[in-house]
């Protein structure tokens, strides 16, 4: 396979920008997190029962050893469980037999059978896919997020002293900063970034039907489920979700993927401002030699990358949500609906950081077009209207927002000059009417930032 002959633009066109996550969701990276459950499972349980199987002793002076099958985990080991999947036709076994041949190879074959010792597949999935979700959120997609909010800030910071036009309903309305509208950007990101860390990456870890049964009944002295929580958390460095079924409850998961949503959304948002803005003549974009804009018309500079990122986004997001309303859904203790749809967990979170790339690409070919801004405020002087009718409330002058109604609503345009002479017919103290003569479109913005 190459990028002109894959399916998905994901694994062609878009490689690239994908290619990190193959670390944490290709099927490769599932069989290797496979084998690192399982290897720290037998090293936990090995710990656990010594007392009780002093043969499982001999396990600690060969922790690291068996440490580095997965540390050291090849293209060719993921194949030779590959082919043992041809055979039994199980995933997950497969995992135990590659590991059975591991552990003849290291002079551990009498201990062997305590591989995947009392558990189900899922007690290996549902602790692979949330630990390589973890440490995708914390090595590649929680950055990312974070230097996008960081572009917003300093974009904002840089641009808080520019004033700018606001637009309700798509109508002038009073100024604002562009500073301030892209901060509310960056405000908005950082406190759902900051949701989306509270959410815990939570496993199930408890045999066939969540229940510790074969576990129990083979050594029923053990508290198995104080082991479980342990494992679950100081060997993987997640949490164990207390009571669940075959399969793990997705709860958290779900709580994950609709944070993540929440987070596209806003930048969806973003995206669309930005484009309007551009059309608006309010940025410029940097020109780089060779590109076309159009293949037709030799002037366009189109804003390119906020649709691409637009249009990644609503698909990471049509996944993401299917995969928060799914997987929580199981009939009785288990189906493998589950199953099939988890593998493309990765998929989301693949258009997702297409989407970053683009808008961190085009929000670094924006250009400030000061002009544009200080011509839609000067061609917009009725946006003060607000402000001289809230002075006149604040003095007790009768009427006011009638009288800048009236003034406002006509056909004739609001100039500096019609504000002016409206002032001068105020019956207002002299200090008021001089407040209200200071005021510009270009001033009237509030707080900037």
């Amino acid at each position: 396979m190459n990028s002109l002959n894959a399916v998905s633009p994901i694994d062609g066109r878009y490689r690239s920008k994908c290619e990190p996550l193959a670390k944490y969701f290709s099927e490769g990276a599932l069989i290797k997190y496979r084998v690192r459950v399982e290897v720290e499972y037998f090293i936990a349980l090995s710990e656990r029962l010594k007392t009780l199987r002093p043969q499982l002793a001999a396990v600690a002076s060969k922790a690291e050893a068996l440490r580095d099958i997965y540390r050291t985990f090849t293209d060719e080991d993921a194949q030779a469980i590959k082919d043992i999947e041809k055979v039994t036709n199980h995933d997950v076994k497969a995992v135990e037999y590659f590991l059975k041949g591991k552990f003849d190879e290291m002079g551990l074959a009498e201990l062997k059978e305590f591989i995947h010792f009392g558990l189900t597949s899922q007690d290996i999935n549902n602790t692979s896919v949330p630990l390589s979700m973890k440490e995708c959120h914390d090595d590649v997609l929680l950055p990312a997020y974070r230097r996008l909010q960081a572009m917003l800030d300093e974009r904002a910071e840089e641009w808080k002293d520019i004033p700018m036009l606001a637009h309700t309903h798509g109508q002038p309305a009073s100024p604002t900063t562009l500073g301030k509208e892209w901060g509310v950007f960056a405000y908005r990101l950082r406190r759902q970034i900051e949701e989306l860390e509270r959410i815990p990456f939570t496993a199930k870890f408890g045999g066939a039907t969540g229940n510790f049964n074969a576990h129990l009944a083979a050594f029923p002295e053990v508290d198995w489920r104080a082991f479980g929580n342990d494992f679950v958390k100081n060997h993987l460095g997640l949490e164990r979700q207390q009571l669940t079924t075959q399969i793990e409850n997705y709860d958290m998961m779900a709580a994950w993927f609709d944070a993540c949503k929440r987070i596209n959304v806003i930048l969806i948002d973003l995206c669309r401002d930005v484009w309007t803005y551009v059309s608006m003549e309010y940025f410029k974009q940097k020109i780089k030699a060779g590109e076309v804009g159009s293949s037709a018309m030799p002037h366009k500079v189109n804003p390119i990358d906020f649709e691409n990122a637009e249009g990644n986004l609503g698909l990471a997001n049509a996944i993401f949500e299917h995969l928060s309303h799914k997987l929580p859904i199981s009939r009785m203790q288990r189906d493998l609906t589950d199953s099939t749809v988890s593998r493309n967990i990765g998929v989301p979170i693949a258009h997702t950081m297409i989407s970053i790339a683009s808008l961190e690409k085009g929000l670094g070919k924006l250009l400030l077009n000061e002009q544009a801004l200080e011509r839609d405020l000067e061609n917009n002087w009725a946006v003060v209207a607000e402000a001289i009718q809230t002075i006149l409330r604040s003095v007790g002058y009768p009427n006011p927002y009638e009288a800048l109604k009236q003034l406002t609503r006509t056909n004739e345009k609001v100039t500096a000059s019609t504000i002016e002479t409206f002032v001068e017919t105020l019956d207002v103290a002299p200090d008021v009417k001089e407040r209200l003569k200071k005021l510009t479109p270009h001033n009237y913005i509030g707080y900037s930032l």
